[in-house]
């Protein structure tokens, strides 16, 4: 009895509509891939219901010939690629032909289409089945309209989620879409309400504005970086800037999203110790590669991807990120209220190259009750609090690149006279001990007026701007500090002419013994420190046998197994830099890296390892310190390579402006 069949074109297309059209979402990129693909330059999503009720793609595209509209509709019918060859350099986005015959499929779809040369086309299609082709006017484009998806697949629509989720999950395809084609005009809408409008203009800028907001915008830094094989741009979020998941890195290669775990670790370790462990940066990487180093057709959905010399690409982006903070001011200013203002729905009325303290406000696509970032925010982030920014901090000091090293920017300030004794801020030491260390007298800082410009934030250059004293530029990132006291035996209290500055001592003292421990570690050799007690380790036969396999690895950075019983190894010395009491468990660490990659990287074990030694050799909270013992403390900080985050990515510095101080005190309005 025969047992196999062939499947009829209608299950057939069913069952690829499992891959390509998992929600609503899903309909939308790939109908606007096909847009984009076209040639359009203007492309409309209008949506009702989250997109189970309607969604209608416009755009004016090349459109499809009248011989072609039907062809279009079947299996793998695609004017991407002609042969074998073509799979190996790919540069569109819809290529597989699946597209459309899915989604007409588990929906019902009405297509006008013209090519602007005579009349168009229009074709109705339900859950399949041609119901209607004929003549129709039509501009040049393509306008597609489903509605009623999945009427046909009941069991699809029970995995959907609310219309809160879905909406979130198309607007977060739309915006990285519109990211990775900053010359395409975007404009979604959802029940008549625009979500997102995007000019076209190709400057990737304004799009980060509309998407993230005018205060998150002028907050990314910009990072450029090549090699023989790859050409990288983007921009990266200064490390106050953080959110609690991974969905706000936008990787693009060669104008498509992708998702790639790699990636996003090889970004993160750009950042490192900038960043706090949970937190995650706002980055958007485009990478151009010859289409031959990348395969983009591992999955249905198309945003898995396998790249050839990953290693080298890897190591590039954490460089190029590395880099773009090594020689910024990464001070932080104190947390403001955010001003409100009526919203603004046209992304042109956006001005990126100017702004005060007082219009670091967030640029609303709409009005109402819900939040923007409810909307343009990724799906997997929408059921975070909105507090992130309706709290937003203000614009941090804007830095800006010169040929010398950086310092702190100033600041708006207001002409003030302040009278007080002028050797307070100078303990113990005489009038010309003063002037010797300062250049001036010590009440001059303060008592004279002093009149700054207004603060101005360059987005196209960020641009350090120029300091008083050129020589704390050559030294330091940090600007010279005067302390002031000690709260609670924990947090320093220090000021100059830029206003108040805020220390927290222990994670000032952990980033300067991670710098010692770090270089101290880094320098041992391969001495071997003998234990009167071997360590035990034991792991299950899998693994015991990988072990055995690669421990040779473990050999070249001195430890040594040695087999003992089944599945069990004793090692009986270990590297003389290992911490004292941390033996076994860095070790244990060495052999989860053995199993995880097959070799063991003692770069990052020694590492973590300085990172250890310096939290518990730091200064604890509630311990007060003297003036000198304070001053040593900021001096010091000023001579460590990055002064600005303890190796747990916490923060070292706040400061608080003279303008600032004036606003809260309502001494300026």
């Amino acid at each position: 009895m025969r047992r196999i069949i062939q499947l009829d074109d209608a299950l057939s297309n069913k069952i690829a509509a499992g891959e390509v059209v998992e929600r609503p979402a899903s309909v939308v990129k790939e109908l606007v891939e096909n847009a984009i693909d076209a040639g359009s330059t203007v492309i409309e999503i209008e949506v009702e219901e989250a997109g189970l009720a309607k969604i209608r793609i416009t755009d004016n595209g090349y459109g499809i010939d009248e011989e072609d509209v039907l062809i279009a509709f079947q299996r793998h019918a695609t004017s991407k690629i002609k042969d074998e060859k073509d799979l190996f350099r790919i540069r569109t986005l819809g290529f597989r032909g699946e597209a459309l015959p899915s989604v007409a499929s588990v929906s019902r779809l009405e297509m006008k289409t013209s090519t602007g040369e005579g009349a168009g086309n229009r074709v109705v299609i339900e859950g399949g089945k041609v119901e209607t082709f004929e003549k129709a006017s039509s501009r040049r484009g393509t306008d597609i309209t489903i509605t009623d998806l999945f009427f046909n697949t009941p069991a699809r629509l029970k995995y959907m989620k609310t219309i809160h989720t879905e909406l979130g999950n198309i607007t977060d395809v739309v915006n990285r879409l519109a990211l990775s084609h900053p010359e395409v005009a975007f404009r979604l809408i959802h029940n008549e309400r625009k979500l997102l409008q995007t000019n076209g203009n190709g400057d990737v800028r304004q799009v980060l504005a509309s998407i993230y907001g005018m205060a998150i915008a002028k907050q990314l830094v910009p990072i450029t970086g090549t090699s023989l094989d790859y050409k990288i741009s983007g921009f990266a979020s200064m490390p106050e800037v953080t959110r609690a998941s991974r969905n706000y890195i936008s990787t693009m290669i060669n104008g498509r999203f992708i998702k790639n775990y790699p990636l996003a670790k090889s970004i993160q370790e750009g950042y490192h110790t900038l960043l706090p462990i949970g937190r995650f940066p706002i980055v958007l990487l485009n990478i151009e590669m010859d289409p031959m180093l990348v395969d983009v057709n591992v999955h249905p959905s198309k945003m898995e991807v396998r790249i050839s010399k990953e290693a080298e690409l890897n190591e590039l982006v954490t460089t190029i990120i590395k880099e773009a903070f090594k020689s910024r001011v990464l001070i932080p200013t104190a947390y403001t209220q955010v001003k409100k203002e009526a919203p603004k729905t046209e992304q042109t009325a956006l001005q990126l190259d100017e702004g005060t303290n007082d219009d670091q406000e967030i640029h609303r696509e709409w009005s109402g009750a819900e939040t923007v970032q409810e909307y343009v925010q990724p799906a997997s982030a929408m059921q975070q609090t909105v507090q992130e920014t309706e709290s937003m901090p203000a614009v941090p000091q804007t830095v800006q690149e010169t040929e010398s090293m950086p310092v702190v920017p100033q600041t708006v300030q207001k002409t003030q006279t302040i009278t007080k004794n002028p050797f307070a801020d100078f303990p113990g030491r005489s009038e010309t001990a003063v002037v010797a260390e300062t250049g001036e007298s010590p009440g001059s800082i303060f008592d004279k007026p002093k009149s700054a410009p207004e603060h101005q934030v360059d987005f196209n250059e960020n641009k350090i701007m120029e300091s008083r004293d050129d020589n704390d530029q050559m030294e330091s990132r940090v600007p010279r500090l005067y302390p002031i006291g000690q709260m609670h035996g924990t947090y320093i209290f220090a000021q100059n002419e830029n206003g108040l500055y805020i220390i927290d001592q222990h994670a000032a003292q952990e980033r300067l013994k991670y710098e010692y421990f770090r270089e101290k570690v880094g320098q041992v050799q391969s001495e071997l420190q003998d234990m009167l007690v071997p360590l035990t380790f034991e792991y299950s036969t899998d693994e015991y046998l990988k072990i055995t396999e690669h421990q040779h690895e473990l050999e070249k950075v001195g430890v040594f197994l040695e087999e003992f019983g089944m599945n069990t190894f004793i090692v009986r010395s270990h590297p003389q830099w290992l911490p004292k009491g941390e033996e076994k468990q860095i070790i244990e660490d060495m052999i989860e890296q053995l199993l995880a990659m097959k070799k063991v990287d003692i770069k990052k074990l020694r590492e973590e390892a300085a990172i250890m030694m310096s939290c518990k050799a730091s200064i604890k909270a509630n311990r007060h310190l003297r003036n000198d013992e304070i001053q040593a403390l900021l001096d010091d900080l000023r001579k460590a390579s990055d002064p600005f985050t303890c190796p747990h990515g916490r923060p070292i510095i706040v400061h608080y402006s003279v303008y600032e101080m004036e606003k809260m005190f309502k001494r300026v309005m």
